[in-house]
């Protein structure tokens, strides 16, 4: 497992990621210039998200809601800013698509825990700490077992297991099951909401 962590999955990361987006390098464009007209010149979400050892890097995603504000200058409710591209985008999934820069630039694997947001860091029990001793990818175990459509526990002890499991066999079963699953256009978000809520903690297992 060492070898394969260590060696073979960053290289097998920079190639496929790599090839992946020359192939969709048309779509790429075409969604840019379309989400740049959609969000007023904004078509690239980018926010700072822990890595691997918890450490802090920008993750690129294209960006489905604009800016819109109300009178008192406060940004709208999610479910008001989700442009209709946005959503299209979003249920394809292919808002993920620029994560494939940051997968050749190191920060991420193709498959691995999902980055979240550094204010959870304090948050995880010392069982879902160890998201953070591998890379964060674009999927991963809790994506193809569920994915916004279960609960914060569940998907961080997805995570956790994929950490203490992960394998050459256990990634490309992941792959499969996630072209399956956005084919399918499953678990893209909770029930009845356009994002998922926040993490708030859970209790040490």
């Amino acid at each position: 497992m060492k070898v394969y962590v260590l060696f073979i999955k960053p290289i097998a990361d920079i190639l496929v990621a790599s090839l992946v987006f020359v192939v969709l390098l048309p779509i790429f464009f075409v969604l840019t210039i379309g989400l740049l007209i959609a969000n007023n010149g904004k078509p690239f979400f980018i926010q700072i998200r822990p890595g691997k050892s918890e450490r802090l890097f920008k993750i690129l995603k294209f960006k489905t809601m604009n800016d819109k504000k109300d009178a008192d200058g406060e940004l709208l409710p999610d479910v008001d800013r989700l442009t209709p591209i946005g959503k299209f985008v979003r249920k394809t999934s292919l808002d993920e698509i620029p994560q494939l820069l940051n997968v050749i630039n190191g920060d991420m694997s193709l498959v691995g825990p999902r980055p979240l947001l550094p204010e959870y860091l304090p948050l995880y029990n010392s069982s879902q700490k160890k998201r953070h001793e591998v890379k964060p990818g674009i999927t991963g175990w809790a994506q193809v077992n569920g994915r916004n459509a279960i609960s914060w526990d569940e998907k961080l002890a997805l995570d956790s297991w994929y950490v203490q499991n992960i394998s050459m066999g256990l990634d490309i079963k992941i792959l499969v099951k996630t072209v399956f699953k956005v084919l399918a256009s499953k678990d893209i978000n909770p029930k009845e909401k356009p994002t998922i809520e926040k993490f708030t903690g859970s209790p040490e297992s």
